[in-house]
């Protein structure tokens, strides 16, 4: 099992490349026509809710007691799991 600081340099590590991902989909959202751009919009929005919950639990754990380490960690490993299930349906949808 990772450490507790290898856990979070790896979530850390994932978002920063979710991160060049969305901007990715920005930049594709900007060149589309209005149609097409109000969904990329929409599901951007959508992503970057998500991304800030992942950011939040993540600084949650990084200040989190030992004993309520392993129950934050359930709890970040889930919202994670849902924010990857939506960019990887997001970007399937749009590249």
């Amino acid at each position: 099992m990772a450490t507790r600081e290898e856990y979070i340099q790896t979530v850390k590590e994932k978002l920063d490349e979710w991160n060049d991902k969305i901007d990715e989909l920005e930049e594709k959202s900007a060149e589309a026509g209005a149609e097409a751009k109000a969904e990329y919009e929409e599901q951007i929005s959508e992503l970057k809710e998500q991304r800030s919950e992942v950011e939040a639990q993540l600084e949650e754990l990084r200040e989190a007691s030992d004993e309520a380490w392993d129950e934050l960690k359930k709890g970040l490993d889930k919202t994670w799991d849902a924010f990857t299930d939506t960019a990887n349906n997001v970007m399937a949808k749009f590249t």
